[in-house]
């Protein structure tokens, strides 16, 4: 395509600049350059209330790294919490039953719909689910039906109907950075349609939506930590969910 410029998500000149090297297997902290324990992270993470992991959703070793960083921060003393792009909220009793120890593995995945809702192996996420019931900790479902999102990517907000207009937060599409890394993930084709990126906008905003209101309902000490499980492209630079929750409770993440 004439004019078309690949673009890598992950060199864009947002924050920080300059290169580290990571080797398979080991974390580095961005800012030293240097290597880093589990224990660092969770040092790192004190007075933050919320920490968000991402993942590529079919990568194995980020949902095992996924799982050590809860544990660390268990460890450590925080009240965990712990929020799943993967989990609609109709199913939050699903994930209120496993971490009670209520239910199977495949009673589980039966209540949570995880195949027609996600569809991913939950052999890939089997390490994060396994320390939150070993610890009782919290699970929390942040996101909305995927159709919502669908409707919105083909037609905008207003293909959503009143009822669910009234469970989403107002879109806001005013954050250049995050429309940069958006416009970047996918290729850096330039949207047909600006509907798209509202999809986008959509189901970030609700994720930041549903930890804030979790949190809002819940008993929250100076040891609570929320952390949201999610992809990538929804936590990269700070751009995604973690500028919406900072635009709603002042916690930078």
């Amino acid at each position: 395509m004439i004019g078309f410029v690949q673009v890598d998500p992950w060199m864009l000149d947002i924050g920080m600049r300059g290169f580290v090297a990571v080797s398979p297997g080991e974390i580095v902290d961005t800012k030293t350059a240097k290597r880093a324990t589990l224990e660092d992270i969770a040092e790192a993470a004190v007075g933050k209330r919320f920490v968000l992991v991402g993942e590529e959703h079919d990568n194995a070793d980020a949902h095992a790294w996924q799982a050590k960083i809860i544990e660390a921060l268990h460890k450590s003393g925080r009240h965990v919490i712990v929020g799943y792009e993967m989990i609609q909220r109709p199913e939050q009793l699903a994930l209120d039953l496993w971490t009670l120890g209520k239910l199977t593995e495949p009673q589980f995945l039966e209540r949570a719909k995880w195949q027609a809702s996600w569809g991913f192996d939950f052999a890939l996420y089997r390490p994060i689910f396994e320390v939150t019931k070993r610890y009782g900790l919290r699970n929390v479902a942040l996101n909305v039906p995927r159709d919502w999102v669908r409707a919105v990517g083909r037609s905008g907000y207003d293909a959503l109907d009143a009822e669910a207009k009234a469970q989403v937060p107002t879109l806001d599409l005013t954050n250049a950075n995050h429309a940069k890394v958006f416009d970047a993930l996918m290729g850096g084709h330039p949207m047909g349609s600006p509907n798209v990126y509202a999809a986008q906008v959509l189901w970030d905003e609700v994720m930041a939506d549903s930890a804030a209101k979790y949190l809002n309902k819940t008993y929250v000490s100076d040891k609570t930590v929320f952390v949201v499980i999610a992809g990538n492209g929804h936590v990269m630079y700070g751009q995604g969910i973690g500028w919406r929750l900072e635009k709603r409770t002042g916690e930078k993440a």
